[in-house]
């Protein structure tokens, strides 16, 4: 049955929105459709997908809603692409990556606008994305012609040993809302790199940044199946019987762990291979020797950044007694002077959050808090007015029991906890089931060292509130995932490895 989006729009996201004569003709100019084949077609049902501006509430356009029909043509047309890609040779995968750079580059200011009208960041932080994200397609094309096997005669001398690196083969990646260009160049580039098809499907909240990206890719020379994409609403029905397709090769899931461990029981049955990057609850660690007004800076980057709805958001700062009452006062004084405001405004430091339903959850966790003993020193309440604006926010005197040290807060709060000794913050940084990235400030080399080998963490950030780069291996451990993302272990994950025994030449 076809769903009209005037039927799918929800109460408050009024479809009278008027945007500015560049956002326009932007949105206008967008493919919106799915892409299958190498075409833009509509979905199978004819059913749209409303696009929210998270600033306003209020609808931007509407794009195709893919159903499990369109899912299996795109694995239909990937699996038929696989063959000549993953034969292609590397050098034409590298300079197409690289011509690929070049245009998302040329189109830095579009693609920065369209993600700050569909997920709500600042355009600055936005422009900052189209260079990250860029990045990736121009690293994994510098690396698409340098695989390389080995040969070596085997320790008896009664073979040769061959080894070499193959495509996985046709892979779905899935791409969440708040990173919606870098996450999206982070799986696609090194897949394609590698020789891999893929099928793509984003975010529901953030579909029009994957849309212009493929078709950018198809202007820099993409053939026809290598890449689909399929925003839909109903993801768990179009993946399902992807996941469960024998012809499927790999999954890459960027998402809360929920929804990570459910894919993974999905994937057992076909014994495919995962990459999953998950839930983080990131420890900020601050010691009586570190340099204040860097550890603020630090501070300020790891928690605010996206307005703090990031997997590598700091989530719980721990600060050393001997400064803790300075920290937290310079952070709160910080945190008090940030500009919160719609992304396209001059001077926007922060944005809204994604959804209504996210901005509850980050006041009923803050409210726990407060419940539960700790202090506002700014912040803490909802903005009035459109969007789902919440005040950044700095809590002290957080106890111990606060819901906001265990749950993923995934949006402007820092709370704040005192600790005595290095033994104690080790000991609060690892009560969690997620690793994905932890902080540190500190003078000391030594206590850094120690901590890089003490922490539960898949990354570490000593002195910086900022360290994901292209060519670094990004993800976690524990509940925060499996595999990595970027440098040269992100390409490993779509090559696979072939031995060959070849009998002894001289023999």
């Amino acid at each position: 049955m076809t769903t009209r989006a005037d039927d799918r729009t929800a109460p408050g996201q009024e479809r009278d929105h008027d945007p500015s004569a560049r956002e326009a003709a932007l949105l206008a100019s967008l493919p919106r459709d799915l892409l299958v084949d190498g075409r833009w077609r509509p979905a199978s049902t004819g059913a749209q997908l409303p696009v929210v501006d998270p600033s306003t509430g209020q609808v931007l356009t509407d794009v195709a809603d893919a159903s499990p029909a369109d899912g299996a043509a795109a694995l239909d047309a990937a699996v038929a692409a696989q063959e000549s890609w993953g034969r292609s040779a590397p050098r034409q995968r590298a300079e197409l990556l690289r011509r690929a750079f070049d245009a998302v580059v040329a189109r830095t200011e579009d693609l920065a606008l369209l993600m700050t009208l569909e997920m709500g960041k600042p355009l600055a932080e936005s422009r900052g994305e189209v260079a990250y994200g860029a990045e990736f397609l121009r690293w994994a094309g510098e690396q698409a012609a340098h695989v390389a096997g080995r040969y070596l005669p085997a320790p008896d001398g009664g073979q040769r040993v061959l080894v070499l690196r193959k495509p996985v083969g046709p892979c779905l990646l899935i791409t969440p809302w708040n990173f919606p260009l870098a996450m999206a160049t982070r799986k696609i580039a090194p897949a394609l790199a590698a020789g891999c098809t893929v099928v793509l499907k984003p975010a529901a909240e953030t579909p029009l940044t994957a849309l212009l990206l493929a078709q950018v890719l198809q202007e820099a020379g993409l053939p026809p199946g290598v890449l689909g994409v399929l925003p839909c609403s109903d993801a768990a029905a179009v993946t399902g019987p992807l996941v469960a397709d024998p012809r499927l090769r790999k999954l890459s899931f960027t998402g809360s762990t929920a929804v990570g461990r459910q894919l993974l029981r999905q994937a057992a049955d076909g014994v495919l291979r995962t990459s999953m990057e998950l839930g983080g609850n990131a420890p900020f660690l601050v010691f009586d020797d570190a340099d204040l007004d860097g550890a603020v800076d630090a501070a300020m980057a790891a928690k605010l950044r996206n307005g703090g709805q990031a997997c590598t958001s700091a989530n719980r700062f721990y600060v050393q007694a001997g400064v803790a009452a300075e920290f937290t006062r310079r952070l709160a004084e910080r945190v008090g002077a940030v500009r919160v405001a719609r992304g396209t405004q001059d001077g926007a430091q922060v944005g809204p959050l994604i959804t209504e339903a996210a901005r509850t959850k980050v006041a009923d966790l803050v409210d726990d808090a407060v419940e539960h003993g700790a202090r506002v020193l700014t912040g803490g309440a909802r903005r009035e007015g459109p969007g789902y604006f919440y005040e950044p926010t700095v809590l002290a005197d957080v106890p111990a029991g606060a819901r906001l040290l265990a749950e993923e807060i995934f949006g402007p709060v820092a709370p704040v906890v005192t600790f005595a000794a290095e033994e104690e913050a080790v000991a609060l940084a690892n009560d969690t089931e997620h690793g994905l990235v932890a902080y540190a400030c500190t003078a000391s080399t030594s206590r850094a060292l120690r901590l890089a080998e003490r922490l539960e963490t898949g990354m570490l950030g000593v002195g910086t509130g900022v360290i994901s780069d292209p060519a670094a291996p990004f993800g976690g451990v524990k509940a925060s995932g499996l595999g990595r993302e970027g440098g040269e272990e992100g390409l490993g994950e779509y090559l696979e490895t072939l031995y060959v025994g070849i009998a002894d030449p001289w023999g």
